[in-house]
């Protein structure tokens, strides 16, 4: 079923071998031409735009582009226990998981009476997005809202797509997972026009825009105000969206189809395997599943397995797609050591090491947007409850970029505070340095404070 790629007699480099292997091809810039009006019009028209748009590409007008407060609490009331169950430990887990990033302020004394102080401060205010297309994530609610409240975020504003099934309102689910974290500034918006909404901003503009803002203070007569961070997944319009806003805004990532990665060796099990890939591949029909291993035995197992359990899976016709694609496949390498590197150059979003000492082998991997250790920690334990988020870095941006985290809502300020003690002591070393730039005002400044 998988294509197979056997890199067992070549020697290639970081470079060739991310070029040989299997990628799903994200064209932005393609989409960015599309988008770009969108942006516009919303930009200019505020919410009409919003509506016009959610009747073009979600075939619904929302009649509210602020979700009532009503609608969210009688999603909660009328969510599945078990599904509540399952939202609260996600929530819980996050929790635990995100306040361990939260950096700590440090005083350093760099000289006597002279030190700075490293601070991180939270934005005020986020844009959250929550997509709503082939699949419902109340999840990705979690996600994004557990960090930025962890951080410290003021105001948390999410959006996403209306349904017509709901009545041009979000999936009830996401509702409840909002209800659930308190968030009750909610959007029914989707795609490039719920970015461009949360990154610029929307007046109130019908009478029913004015009502839903009954009681939200400090509005100004604003139905959306701007944000300062858009964070959240989405398709490829969504991606190209973040990018045309970014410096009008801070952005997470220009997220892709998900993908995973499987570093095994021979003593692996192929039902965990199989069972991983899949997983993924039920996502999207562009969605990448990679095995990396040294054990043709193994492959042809996994293959085997694949076969077998895509003819019993719900969405067999989406995921046989991705599996069949050619950004899925097995990659053949000789010994571990290649294997590491292929995993290195793929730079999975999500990668599972199924080896001999697997924590050993997960310490030496370098560019993984999360790496998944031993047979008991698949993929689907991080998408909801492992406590790790699963926003995470695809296309091979895991080589330089990081997962979402409490990170994306902190900025790093430095206080700068020195005595006259202080100041005087390096007056002279700092003017030396300002006179070999030509810049005397610089020297001055200092030596204004010793007279």
């Amino acid at each position: 079923m998988l294509t197979r790629i056997d890199l067992r007699d070549q020697d290639l480099s970081a470079r060739e071998l991310a070029e040989a292997l299997p990628r799903a091809r994200l064209d932005v810039a393609t989409a960015l031409a599309a988008v770009t009006p969108v942006i516009e019009d919303v930009r200019v028209r505020g919410a009409a735009a919003v509506r016009d748009a959610a009747e073009r590409f979600d075939a619904v007008r929302p009649e509210h582009l602020r979700v009532p407060a009503a609608a969210i609490k009688a999603a909660l009331a009328d969510l599945d226990p078990a599904v509540r169950e399952g939202l609260e430990l996600c929530i819980a887990h996050n929790r635990a998981g995100h306040a361990a990033q939260l950096p700590a302020e440090a005083v350093t004394e760099v000289v006597p009476g002279g030190r700075i102080t490293q601070r991180w401060i939270p934005v005020r205010r986020v844009g959250l997005y929550v997509p709503g297309g082939l699949a419902v994530y109340p999840s990705s609610v979690v996600m994004n809202a557990v960090a930025a409240q962890v951080a410290g975020v003021e105001q948390i504003a999410l959006a996403s797509p209306p349904q017509a099934a709901h009545h041009g309102l979000p999936h009830p689910t996401i509702l409840a997972a909002c209800a659930l974290l308190e968030v009750t500034e909610v959007y029914a918006a989707g795609g490039a026009q719920a970015i461009a909404m949360l990154a610029y901003g929307i007046q109130a503009d019908e009478a029913v825009d004015r009502a839903d803002l009954a009681g939200a203070a400090g509005s100004g007569g604003m139905l959306c105000e701007p944000v300062d961070v858009v964070t959240g997944p989405g398709n490829i319009y969504v991606a190209a969206a973040k990018r045309a806003v970014r410096g009008v805004v801070g952005i997470d990532a220009e997220a892709g189809p998900t993908e995973i990665a499987i570093l095994a060796d021979e003593g692996a099990d192929p039902e965990y395997a199989a069972a991983d890939l899949l997983s993924q591949a039920e996502h999207d029909p562009n969605a990448g599943s990679v095995l990396i291993t040294d054990s043709p035995v193994l492959a042809d197992a996994v293959d085997a397995a694949l076969v077998r359990r895509l003819g019993q899976t719900k969405h067999a016709e989406r995921a046989g797609t991705a599996l069949s694609g050619k950004q899925s496949g097995i990659v053949l390498v000789r010994d571990l050591e290649q294997g590491i590197a292929v995993a290195d150059a793929y730079a999975a979003e999500h990668l599972e090491i199924h080896t001999a000492r697997a924590p050993e082998v997960a310490r030496r991997i370098r560019s993984a947007g999360a790496i998944f250790v031993g047979p008991y920690s698949p993929v689907p334990l991080g998408d909801y409850l492992a406590g790790s988020n699963h926003v995470l870095p695809t296309g091979g941006t895991a080589r330089f970029s990081s997962g979402l985290s409490v990170m994306a809502y902190l900025k790093a300020v430095q206080l700068v505070h020195y005595d006259a003690a202080a100041l005087k002591a390096l007056s002279e070393p700092l003017a030396a340095l300002a006179d070999c730039e030509d810049l005397p005002a610089h020297a001055e400044a200092a030596r204004a404070r010793q007279d």
